[in-house]
């Protein structure tokens, strides 16, 4: 008896709180927003062509744009498997911004646009630093040793952990000599001496990344849109993170991942998604007040005026597989310390809006999870089709407190989707759209616009119209993701001009 009663004390409870944040939400203006990550700009780097991207969304009556992680990728390009939770992408940094700032000549930045190679850049921004250091009372040198001491909780570890990897042939951490891997003191105090100015150029360098994107961020917020970032749960193993803080992971006594995170098989896999990240140490992390979640927190607080939390059921439970298993399947779900994280990081920073990314198999306990802090959570339209009138996709479902997609980074473009729907799931959503031969992804796009959900994100794919071969990743595989990027004269007038009128007949904007 007490149990029941408990238990509707606690779904009062998470009514009220739902409520609340239905409130919160409903007084904000519907607004619509656009996925598109910064590497699938034209050129893919941040400087004229973001400004430009900006300008569209603004002309067009959208106030949003979200990217993916702006992190530093491993080979395999996918930014969701960075070097660091903090450092930015150097591929990013515009080498023509650096020229209108008159640190790259002329005649450099022209020896660039010719291969525009990532070890190019990189050499010519060592070029810069070396003589900006000759410069040390200059205005940049000034600011970069002003960001340097600014970030140096994280930077100085990053720095030391790109140098030592570049030096074993970009081998993980775990494959260093030893007194590297285990950060023996008198080691990393030599290296630090014989390598000072490559250090100085590995910091210099994320120096020029943040100083591009804040100046993008400002343009952006001038002219009324907000960015909206993107971190992903768990950081990559071979990363400065789990280098510099091995404690606070599940490894062994010689540094080895004992488990990695993924997830069961779903939607998107049979096997599941074996993705190989360290789990927390949460017991640890706890004990100093989750010190480096803060941290993390603190660098995404400043780049960024949202931040949706990839993957967020696994702050209350994540699916742990064994590190010597092939596949996601053999693994079972493991508590996380969700309320007290969360507590901790909205009281840090009460202003930071968070988004929770809660696809996939959500349980009561995650919701409850979400509903306590006032999270908004997500809605996938690509989702809604071929089930019952309770899939809670469907457009008639979507509460208010939601961000709203026809598909993110992880789905088919809406046209690669509904080429390749069933019979069965494309007649019920034809009979959504009351319409038998849809003008497709348009009109799921309008669908998605028109849903009550107080903000709706469309990947730039779906407002040019493109197929499938255009996605920007399929989930467990390993080729061609992450390289999709468009082109100015993809986006014409006429389809500029529609994703306008769709914008404004909603509402929203």
């Amino acid at each position: 008896m007490m149990l029941i009663v408990g238990r509707c004390d606690a779904d009062k409870k998470n009514r009220l709180t739902k409520h609340k944040l239905y409130m919160k939400m409903s007084k904000k203006k519907r607004q619509v927003g656009v996925l598109l990550h910064i590497s699938s700009l034209p050129l893919g780097v941040m400087g004229q062509n973001a400004e430009k991207f900006v300008d569209f969304l603004n002309e067009v009556g959208a106030t949003v744009w979200q990217t993916l992680p702006l992190n530093m990728p491993h080979g395999d390009g996918s930014p969701y498997q960075c070097l660091s939770a903090h450092a930015g992408n150097p591929a990013f940094i515009s080498m023509t911004k650096l020229t209108i700032e008159k640190l790259l000549s002329n005649a450099d930045l022209k020896t660039y646009l010719t291969n525009q190679s990532l070890e190019l850049k990189q050499k010519l921004i060592e070029k810069i630093f070396i003589s900006l250091s000759k410069q040390p009372q200059s205005l940049h040198y000034l600011a970069f040793k002003k960001f340097s001491r600014k970030h140096a909780d994280w930077l100085d570890d990053f720095a030391l952990f790109l140098l030592l990897r570049k030096q074993f042939q970009s081998t993980s951490w775990n494959k260093w000599p030893e007194p590297y891997k285990k950060r023996d003191v008198s080691a990393l105090s030599q290296i630090k001496k014989l390598y000072k100015d490559e250090i100085g150029v590995i910091k210099f360098t994320q120096f020029l990344f943040f100083q591009q994107w804040a100046a993008l961020k400002t343009y952006a917020n001038q002219k009324g849109i907000a960015m909206f970032g993107d971190i992903p749960i768990f950081v990559a193993y071979d990363s400065a993170d789990v280098w510099a803080n091995p404690e606070s992971f599940k490894l062994d006594a010689r540094g080895n991942m004992k488990v990695v995170a993924g997830v069961p098989p779903d939607y998107f896999s049979t096997t599941g998604q074996r993705w190989g990240n360290p789990h927390y140490n949460w017991k640890t992390m706890k004990a100093d007040g989750f010190k480096w979640w803060l941290s993390r927190m603190a660098t995404q607080n400043s780049l960024f005026d949202m931040v949706r939390i990839d993957h967020f059921r696994g702050l209350q439970a994540a699916w742990e597989i064994p590190a010597n298993e092939e596949t996601a399947i053999n693994g079972k779900w493991k508590l996380a310390p969700g309320v007290a994280l969360l507590d901790v990081i909205t009281k840090r920073f009460p202003k930071m809006c968070l988004v929770a990314e809660d696809l996939g198999v959500i349980t009561p306990q995650v919701n409850a999870l979400r509903a306590k802090f006032n999270l908004p959570g997500m809605k996938i339209l690509q989702f809604a089709f071929g089930s019952g009138d309770d899939n809670f996709y469907l457009p008639a479902n979507i509460e208010v407190a939601s961000v709203v997609y026809t598909g993110t980074h992880d789905n088919n473009t809406t046209l690669g989707w509904y080429d390749t729907l069933d019979a069965h799931a494309k007649q019920h959503l034809h009979a959504v759209l009351a319409n038998a031969a849809p003008n497709m992804p348009l009109d799921l796009v309008k669908l998605t616009l028109n849903t009550q959900a107080y903000l709706a994100i469309i990947p730039m794919q779906d407002i040019l119209a493109l197929d499938g071969t255009h996605r920007m990743n399929t989930p467990g595989t390993l080729e061609k993701n992450w390289i999709w990027r468009f082109g100015w004269p993809q986006l014409t007038s006429e389809l500029k001009a529609q994703f306008a009128q769709a914008i404004h007949q909603s509402g929203r904007g």
